[in-house]
C-alpha cells in the first residue's frame, strides 16, 4: 500500500503539472524595443516615446545611424540588435523603415513598426519607392551629395504639427542624409517572413501618404492611421508608443 501511495502521488503530481504547463503561456510578450530614428534628424526626438515605453516596463534602445549609407546603417541598427537579452521589436521611422526592412532579418527580430516609413523589397531603393507617387513638397535640396531640408521650410514640411521654437531646432541642427543610402537597394525585405505593423500619417509632407498606403498595403502591415506630420512621433508620443505596445503584446 505504501508503494501504491508514492505511485498515486506521483501520477497526481505529474497530472497537476501536466495541467499547469498546458495553461501556461510558452512565449512572454516582446520586451525589448529597438528604434531606429529617420533621416535629417537624430534619436533623440523619441525621448518621450522612450518614457511612455520604459514606464510600461520595455527595455529601449535607440540606434543613432551615421545615415552615411545604407549599410552602414544597417551596421548600426544590427550592433544595437545583437546587444539585446531576448526578442526584438525593431522601429523605423522614415528612412528607418528601409533600415529595419534590413537589419529585420536578424533572427532575435520577431516584428517589424514602421512609423512613416519606408518600406521597401527586396531589390528596391528607397529613392526609387519615394518616386513611386509623385513627391507632397519639392522641398528636399542634395548639397554636395548629402540631402538635407532649407531650414526656413523644416517646420511646415517636416513638422507642422509640432512647436515652432522645436521645429526650428530640429532645422537647425539636421542630419544630413547621404545620396548613396537614398539610392541603395536592400537585399532582404523582412517584412515578408515577419509580422509588421504600420502608422500611416494622413499630413504627411515627407513621405506621401498614398505611396504609405500603397507600401502597407502591399506587405500586409496592420495599420494605424493618424492625422499627424512626419514628425509623428513627437507631436503624438502616446499614439506611437500604444502601436509599439501592440505590436510586442501580439508577438510571440
Amino acid at each position: 500500500m505504501p508503494t501504491l501511495g508514492k505511485k498515486f502521488a506521483v501520477a497526481l503530481t505529474l497530472a497537476v503539472g501536466g495541467t499547469t504547463m498546458a495553461h501556461a503561456d510558452p512565449s512572454p510578450s516582446v520586451k525589448n524595443i529597438v528604434i531606429v530614428h529617420g533621416a535629417l534628424v537624430d534619436g533623440s526626438g523619441w525621448r518621450a516615446v522612450h518614457d511612455i515605453l520604459t514606464r510600461d516596463g520595455f527595455h529601449v534602445t535607440i540606434v543613432q545611424e551615421p545615415l552615411t549609407g545604407l549599410a552602414e546603417d544597417v551596421d548600426a541598427a544590427k550592433r544595437i540588435i545583437d546587444q539585446q537579452n531576448g526578442p526584438v521589436v525593431l522601429v523605423g521611422h522614415s528612412y528607418g523603415g528601409s533600415v529595419i526592412t534590413a537589419a529585420g532579418a536578424d533572427p532575435k527580430v520577431k516584428s517589424l513598426v514602421y512609423v512613416a516609413a519606408l518600406q521597401p523589397d527586396a531589390g528596391e531603393a528607397s529613392g526609387q519607392l519615394l518616386s513611386k507617387f509623385a513627391p507632397p513638397n519639392d522641398a528636399m535640396r542634395a548639397p554636395q551629395k548629402y540631402f538635407l531640408l532649407p531650414p526656413e521650410r523644416f517646420h511646415q514640411t517636416f513638422a507642422a504639427d509640432v512647436p515652432a521654437s522645436e521645429a526650428q531646432f530640429m532645422a537647425d541642427s539636421q542630419q544630413q542624409l547621404a545620396e548613396k543610402a537614398v539610392g541603395a537597394q536592400v537585399s532582404v525585405a523582412a517584412w515578408r517572413t515577419k509580422p509588421s505593423y504600420a502608422i500611416l500619417t494622413t499630413e504627411d509632407h515627407m513621405v506621401s501618404p498614398q505611396l504609405q498606403r500603397w507600401m502597407y498595403q502591399r506587405s500586409g502591415a496592420k495599420v494605424t492611421e493618424v492625422k499627424a506630420s512626419h514628425a509623428v512621433f513627437l507631436s503624438q508620443p502616446a499614439k506611437v508608443a500604444e502601436v509599439i505596445e501592440t505590436a510586442a503584446n501580439q508577438t510571440k
